[in-house]
């Protein structure tokens, strides 16, 4: 079972990745498909009735799913080393660009409680965290600044933000 900070909140994560449970794109569980899988079968995922998520690499062009955007419920951003930063302006590109209302989830190897307030103010309102990385220390981290020199992306969070549970 795996733990998500979604919104300011340590939740089980519903979604499943498509490399983990090839499986599930038979089922109705929420499956996040990469680019390239999504591309490579586009008829079998267009069929697909149940909540549907794309998994975007460094290297994709967001602008190329404009016209797809509302067949998503969550767009997931890789950021598989720490030296990778492409996802930030994939991140504000789809919020402020391209308009994109649904869950924008960072996911990899480098998402880590020090990147969660930079990635927030990119548009980023889910984080699934790196293995070995405290779910309570990352939600710490986004009350550790009250005050930013820039705008965020429209539609990011405000700076603080308590929900009660």
């Amino acid at each position: 079972m795996r733990h998500v900070l979604r919104r300011r909140e340590i939740v089980v994560d519903e979604w499943r990745h498509y490399s983990e449970e090839p499986e599930a794109a038979s089922s109705d569980a929420p499956l996040i498909v990469p680019l390239a899988e999504l591309r490579a079968n586009a008829e079998r995922w267009a069929a697909r009735r149940a909540p549907l998520g794309v998994r975007l690499a460094p290297a994709d062009k967001v602008e190329e799913l404009a016209s797809e955007l509302s067949r998503f419920a969550l767009i997931a951003v890789d950021f598989p080393t720490p030296s990778e930063g492409r996802g930030y302006t994939q991140g504000r590109l789809l919020r402020e660009r391209l308009g994109f209302s649904g869950e924008l989830r960072a996911v990899g190897a480098a998402v880590k409680r020090d990147q969660i307030f930079a990635l927030v103010r990119c548009g980023f309102d889910a984080f699934e965290l790196a293995p070995g990385e405290d779910p309570d220390a990352a939600y710490q981290a986004l009350e550790r600044y009250s005050v930013a020199y820039q705008p965020g992306a429209r539609g990011s969070p405000p700076l603080r933000q308590r929900y009660s549970a």
